[in-house]
């Protein structure tokens, strides 16, 4: 071989070596659908902080937990606080939005807080000055605030919640909203067209509704919107309700149905979203202490509060909850302390909590909640696999037998600890801890809570059965505020081979809702499983494309090598390529 051939060989190999090796990296390279994203239907609020130490720690926790969306509040009054020319985007700094873009975490913005100079109210809560006038008229200052608002944040955010708990009085603690109902049907009427003229796609959502405050606003609400001859076009100008529930997950399913009645009535079809949810203890030294709060909780309580609630959310429809909040706020007299993540980076047991929520609820494509006197199992089919969340409603353990649909299971208590368990006679057995019931009102908040993770072909299971109660077993009765509280030691569920018992009847007492969170009885129809909205699907991660690339490498690398053997071959020795 002469040299001309020696060295055009020589050229035309590494071409061959250079088109591998980026043939190798495109292939091999993962790409960002291969890492399945959070389940979007599980988010927090108030990820963001304007403390950086404090964000840093925050957001690094939000992506650790699975946190698919948070809620970010952008106040008027710190937007614009000189005028409709004034701009201030120190209020919600671009790294929120960067940040949660770069960790698949949906932004969602509520619009609150009117400024001093832009009301003939009060401040923070009075009504906007020109609300009436047309949208496009410079003088209707908030539709002037949307519309700019909405037009920098394009692209960003796409969901805007409007106000916040209008359905408090202005003469209550916490009120937001000093209008009237009208009022407030005006406000979200202005601002869902000013927002639709910059983004036709944004998504308008009710303001969170705390319902005890006020059972009745939101069907006086409706009843304001179909009166709007213009209101059908638009959807009657929101497409998500957003509620506020808290302290009972009990109440959950009670206040979804009653809120989808009252939108039956009028013949209004809108998905739920439970924007703010939890427990706060009234107990956390040495961090904060309220001994004279109004609930009665613990942090064990907290945590148990989570499980229990999202999974009842799920079952009663809610297309996404979240935890309020993620951070506490700095102590203020009075406050609770409603974070999962203290001020200094130190996690509640309701974090752990959290965690089992998006990693154990994640993928659920349908509920059921089988609510008898002394317990609740709330069964989440996730296709290839079946949670059972589980726990007691009384003070009193409870038994309960679950028929096995595999040849094991996953046992995780809520602080995370896993044991595998077998069934016996088909069935799984567990004796559920008595719930601590030292709140004023009863068993607002059930016993310890369990998980029981199966792999499954996603077949409906059959309905739990129980022991059926005795005098000793109180059935919703509240226990009185001198209750012996349950031991502070993790309890541990006692699993046995009894046989099956008799189910109980379907008929269950629940809480009918007054105007005080004090509840009666009602009974409950037998549980069917609820479809759930559809998740976003995930991309399995493949190794094919590696395997490919890998084997690329080795041939160019084998056709080199023999060249090399070749040239030896022929001249007997090396030649210095």
């Amino acid at each position: 071989m002469t040299e001309f051939q020696i060295s055009n060989l020589k050229s035309q190999i590494l071409r061959l070596a250079c088109l591998a090796l980026v043939i190798s990296l495109l292939v091999i390279t993962p790409t960002k659908a291969q890492v399945p994203p959070p389940d979007r239907r599980f988010g927090a609020a108030d990820v963001a902080n304007h403390d950086p130490a404090i964000y840093a720690m925050s957001s690094t926790a939000a992506v650790e937990a699975g946190v698919a969306w948070e809620r970010i509040l952008l106040y008027w009054s710190e937007l614009q606080r000189e005028g409709p020319g004034d701009w201030n985007g120190y209020h919600v700094p671009d790294e929120w939005l960067t940040q949660a873009a770069a960790a698949d975490r949906e932004v969602v913005a509520l619009l609150k807080n009117t400024p001093a100079w832009a009301t003939d109210g009060q401040p923070g809560c009075g009504v906007p000055r020109g609300l009436y006038l047309p949208v496009d008229d410079p003088g209707n200052l908030w539709s002037g605030f949307v519309r700019k608002t909405v037009e920098i944040y394009k692209g960003r955010i796409s969901h805007w919640i409007i106000w916040n708990e209008p359905d408090i009085a202005p003469d209550s603690f916490g009120a937001e909203w000093c209008g009237t109902i009208e009022d407030y049907y005006q406000l979200l009427k202005v601002a869902y067209l000013a927002a639709h003229q910059v983004d036709p796609d944004a998504t308008i959502h009710l303001a969170g509704l705390t319902r005890w405050h006020d059972p009745t606003y939101l069907q006086r609400f409706l009843a304001v919107a179909t009166s709007d001859p213009t209101g059908p076009e638009h959807g009657y100008y929101f497409d998500v309700v957003s509620l506020h529930i808290y302290f009972q997950p009990e109440t959950i399913p009670d206040i979804f149905s009653e809120t989808y009645a009252a939108m039956a009535a009028y013949s209004i079809s809108k998905p739920i979203w439970l924007n703010e949810t939890n427990a706060a203890s009234n107990s956390d030294p040495p961090y904060w202490e309220l001994p004279e709060a109004n609930f009665n909780v613990t942090l064990e309580e907290q945590a148990g509060f989570l499980l229990q609630a999202f999974a009842v959310a799920l079952n009663s429809g809610a297309e996404r909850i979240a935890v309020y909040k993620w951070v506490d706020n700095p102590p203020r007299p009075g406050e609770e302390p409603n974070g999962i993540i203290r001020l200094d980076g130190s996690r509640r047991p309701a974090f752990d909590a959290y965690k089992l929520i998006t990693t154990h609820y994640a993928g659920a494509v349908s509920a059921s909640e089988d609510r008898q006197p002394l317990y609740t199992v709330v069964t989440l089919d996730l296709g290839t696999r079946t949670t059972r969340v589980l726990w007691a409603r009384t003070q009193a353990p409870a038994t309960v037998s679950l028929p096995a649909q595999s040849a094991q299971a996953r046992l995780i208590d809520q602080a995370g600890a896993e044991q595998t368990v077998t069934p016996v006679g088909g069935q799984y057995t567990v004796t559920l801890p008595g719930a601590r019931c030292a709140d004023k009102r009863g068993c607002i908040i059930g016993g310890f809570t369990y998980l029981l993770v199966e792999e499954s072909a996603g077949e409906p299971l059959p309905t739990a059965t129980a022991e059926t109660p005795t005098a000793s077993s109180p059935v919703d009765t509240p226990i009185p505020p001198t209750a012996t509280p349950a031991p502070t030691d993790t309890p541990a569920p006692t699993l046995t081979a009894t046989p099956t018992l008799p189910p109980t009847a379907t008929s269950v007492p629940l809480p009918v809702f007054t105007s005080t969170p004090m509840p009666t009885q009602t009974p409950l129809p037998t549980p069917t499983p609820t479809p759930l909205p559809t998740v976003q699907p995930t991309e399995e991660p493949t190794i094919w494309p590696l395997l490919v690339g890998l084997a690329v490498v080795f041939l160019l690398a084998a056709i080199i090598g023999s060249m090399f053997r070749y040239r030896e071959g022929t001249h007997g020795h090396g030649e210095d390529w």
